[in-house]
């Protein structure tokens, strides 16, 4: 049966189809700890019982349908992210207000490109990233009311591209658009590799990216005098440094850079300094861990991600600049005379020209909505919940003597292998030891869900507590399951 254009957006039609997933949503909240973390299945195995062709009209009652699809085929079918035993990458946190801002988002669903496109939800992205950088202690320069400015992305991966792309451009305006291949760019091994696909996006020849080893006696952080040589060098040969990609908590370890100290190497070369801290710069709300960043006042740019840690629901990345106007001027476009309004002044900000797409999402109102419904009080109490946890586990892997924690727990994120039963043991056979150890954790039904990382040439097993719904317990019970997996492990 068809239905009228005007049934399509009825008030009181979406009333009751908004309860039916609402209610959905809750019922899936209370039953997630039923499912595994992670699904046993292979590829091909939802395309095999969906049909093949879209349907050229609706069935009865097609949400219901469509819901009951979703509990029967999709959700066995999905990693459970916000599962409390899921320990796996860096958290998606979530919360109650956080899913409501994404459904009042796409309800109200605005297209936010301009001021004049929507001036509420541009003025509110401006309020709430100087709101949320306040809260991070983040240098006033980064900030609206200190002269800098701030934006909200999808993810980390964009804002690193941004920003590049905007020192790239600043470095050619000033040594000829010409000498593109000579631009050379700077990062750890431990730097997350959204850096270099950016990098290779932005026109930087591939071996002009340089990658400074990170040592385990320096807690896998980017060494400022390796940094240093590796510039100087590049200047010896001709060639140009344009960017530095600093991180405060890396992917495999959460080490922290000393940003001011590469600062000091980076700044006075003209060299544009990131910090990428999509996952711990949550943590800055916390008193504690403010000290990781000493020197932040002498970067140009840093991002993270709300999402990861702060209760915002995916996708939240929130990016902070020096000079906005690096950013307007390689990414603004002025062009377009449909885009232009006669009533539009030029003190406003048009946040197309803050990113690489037109179109942008109205990410404001979930995060203002966050902000407001738990507080940074409330924030902060989530983050020490986690971090309280995460030492817990620690605590644990330490007093099994057969087993050692990797690098020192920064935040919530604990990295610890299963220590080979022979000192003759080759680096390979302990690398595999830990390798089929956490694929029987992982293919424990009811167990945790744990990734792992390759640092200093160790394959290591990453515990990152961050689910909203994690406990103790539930780290307590994921601990039990690896140890008796690792005495199987041992005794094979």
């Amino acid at each position: 049966m068809s239905h009228p254009p005007a049934q399509l957006l009825d008030s009181e039609e979406f009333r009751r189809q908004g309860h039916q997933v609402v209610d959905f949503i809750a019922e899936y909240y209370s039953r997630i700890a039923d499912y595994p973390v992670h699904p046993d299945v292979v590829p091909g195995f939802l395309s095999r019982r969906l049909p093949q062709n879209a349907p050229s009209r609706p069935e009865s009652d097609p949400l219901s349908a469509a819901l009951n699809d979703v509990r029967d085929l999709i959700l066995p079918g999905i990693t459970h992210w916000q599962s409390p035993r899921h320990f796996a990458h860096f958290p998606a946190s979530s919360s109650t207000v956080g899913a409501l801002g994404e459904a009042l988002a796409a309800g109200i669903n605005v297209v936010p490109f301009t001021w004049a496109a929507s001036p509420a939800a541009t003025e509110l992205e401006v309020v709430v990233v100087d709101w949320l950088g306040k809260a991070l202690h983040l240098p006033k320069s980064l900030l609206f009311e200190g002269g800098g400015g701030g934006t909200l992305l999808g993810t980390s991966c964009e804002a690193i591209l941004c920003v590049l792309v905007a020192a790239r451009d600043r470095k050619l305006a000033e040594i000829g658009e010409g000498r593109i291949g000579d631009l050379v760019v700077y990062c750890s091994d431990q730097t997350h590799f959204a850096f270099r696909k950016a990098a290779r996006i932005a026109g930087i020849r591939k071996d002009n990216c340089r990658v400074i080893p990170a040592r385990r006696e320096e807690m896998y952080a980017l060494p400022p005098a390796g940094l240093e040589d590796a510039m100087n060098a590049d200047v010896e040969a001709g060639l140009v440094p344009v960017f530095l990609c600093a991180s405060v908590g890396t992917t495999p370890t959460t080490a922290v850079d000393p940003i001011g100290e590469l600062c000091a190497v980076a700044s006075p070369r003209g060299v544009w300094v990131h910090v990428d801290a999509a996952y711990a710069g949550s943590a800055l709300i916390c008193p504690e861990f403010r000290h990781l960043v000493e020197g932040m006042e002498d970067v140009d740019s840093l991002s993270m991600n709300p999402h990861k840690w702060l209760l915002a629901n995916n996708d939240c990345c929130a990016l902070w600049l020096k000079q906005p106007s690096a950013l307007v001027a390689a990414l603004g476009t002025d062009d377009d005379v449909i885009l232009k309004n006669a009533a539009a002044r030029d003190d406003v900000v048009d946040y197309k020209d803050w990113q690489i797409s037109l179109t942008r999402r109205f990410r404001a109102l979930k995060l203002w909505l966050v902000l407001r419904c738990y507080g940074t009080d409330g924030l902060r109490d989530a983050v020490h919940a986690h971090v309280r946890v995460a030492a817990a586990f620690e605590d644990m892997v330490c007093a099994d003597d057969r087993f050692e924690v990797v690098a020192p727990r920064l935040f919530a994120l604990v990295c610890f292998r299963l220590q080979p039963p022979s000192i003759a043991t080759s680096p390979l056979e302990a690398n595999n030891l830990n390798e089929r150890l956490l694929a029987a954790v992982n293919a424990t039904r009811e167990g945790p869900y744990m990734s792992c990382a390759v640092v200093g040439g160790a394959y290591v097993i990453r515990c990152a507590v961050g689910s909203t719904l994690t406990e103790e317990r539930h780290v307590r019970e994921a601990w039990k399951v690896v140890q008796d997996h690792a005495t199987l492990v041992l005794a094979a």
